[in-house]
């Protein structure tokens, strides 16, 4: 019997600071180890940093890319997905992951959160957004401290069927 493969997105800006790369990379390395299969936009920043994470660890790495040519893949990508959809690529990372870990970001990271949480697929939040509705506290962002406790987060929400 083959262990069923688990599939987590990890979202973030294409630019970002020296600490949430070093982040979005611990995440990466973390999540080959337990076998996951690492989905991302493809790009540079938080994307790159978790690929070569997750790479080192001999991990498979999946860019969903918004633009026409497989040459805008960061070096890490094993397996780069052309879509020419600019932004609207950010639907199908999301989509395509049984649980989303978001590093940082921006509102391309914020679109993602919001398709993953309206598809009923849970977000862990490493230094990233927090919202509210009606000026109440909206807990829907799952927070974690640290590369470990976010994979681990992703993880127990995955149900092996």
């Amino acid at each position: 019997m083959t262990k069923k493969k688990r599939f987590i997105a990890v979202i973030g800006g294409s630019q970002c600071s020296p600490q949430e790369a070093q982040l979005a990379e611990e995440v990466g390395r973390e999540l080959a180890r337990r076998g996951a299969i690492l989905f991302c936009g493809g790009l540079g920043g938080v994307m790159e940093a978790a690929c070569r994470g997750a790479s080192s660890e001999g991990g498979i790495t999946i860019g969903i890319l918004p633009g026409d040519s497989r040459q805008s893949a960061n070096p890490y990508v094993q397996i780069p997905i052309v879509t020419g959809l600019g932004y609207a690529r950010n639907i199908t990372v999301v989509k395509s992951a049984q649980a989303v870990i978001a590093i940082a970001g921006s509102y391309g990271t914020l679109s993602e959160i919001s398709h993953a949480l309206q598809s009923g697929i849970p977000v862990i939040g490493l230094n990233t957004w927090s919202l509210s509705r009606n000026a109440q506290q909206d807990n829907s962002i799952i927070p974690a401290q640290n590369a470990v406790e976010a994979v681990n987060k992703a993880l127990s929400f995955i149900i092996d069927k």
